[in-house]
């Protein structure tokens, strides 16, 4: 498997943080702030009127978890007027927590296809050759069937996913995304995904 740390701050190469560390950071880059009643730096309490996410941790866990990642750096905290503490994700933080969400991308398949087919073009220079194989590693990773050498296409609606992965790679400029109704010959992409019907059977 490829590893891209191309976007994470130097600081954080090498560290691997466990299953609830990672948890704790994709709810924090969700939005999904946690309230402290004193810094982490300390020993603290978790307050008591906090969402359903955070209460499924097991409380002393989550103390270790939260201590940990102040100590690599991936979060900080944020003083509010009224004493309390808000624990948000360091920019290095966000960075990391991005990467374990791009891994993570998936397509949703509808019940029914709309019969419609979606291109990724993208024509990146030699000198980012980084970028050109990170984009067809994950095109590949979410289930795009390589139509040509740069050229990738998929049934279903998958926009949002493909802005996120061009973002995160800054390679907006390089990419296209082409929705088509008519591709002729689209039998072996049918069969690909699974999409072949009665009326496709001679």
């Amino acid at each position: 498997m490829i590893v891209f740390m191309t976007k994470i701050n130097k600081e954080l190469k090498g560290i691997r943080l466990g299953k609830t560390q990672k948890k704790i950071a994709m709810l924090l880059l969700g939005g999904l702030a946690l309230g402290l009643s004193n810094s982490p730096k300390k020993s603290f309490e978790i307050l008591e009127e906090i969402c359903d996410e955070w209460k499924n941790f097991d409380k002393n866990l989550l103390k270790k978890s939260i201590k940990r990642l102040y100590e690599l750096k991936v979060i900080e905290e944020k003083f509010n007027k009224d004493g309390t503490v808000t624990i948000v994700l360091s920019e290095g933080g966000k960075n990391r927590a991005i990467t374990y969400n791009i891994n993570n991308i998936k397509i949703k398949n509808p019940k029914k296809w709309d019969g419609r087919w979606r291109f990724i073009l993208f024509d990146v220079p030699e000198g980012n050759k980084q970028t050109r194989n990170a984009l067809r590693y994950h095109l590949k990773m979410i289930g795009f069937f390589e139509f040509q050498k740069s050229v990738f296409v998929h049934p279903y609606d998958c926009k949002d996913e493909i802005d996120y992965i061009i973002e995160f790679y800054e390679a907006r400029e390089f990419v296209r995304f082409v929705v088509a109704d008519y591709i002729d010959n689209e039998l072996q992409l049918k069969i690909f995904f699974n999409l072949i019907t009665e009326g496709d059977i001679v």
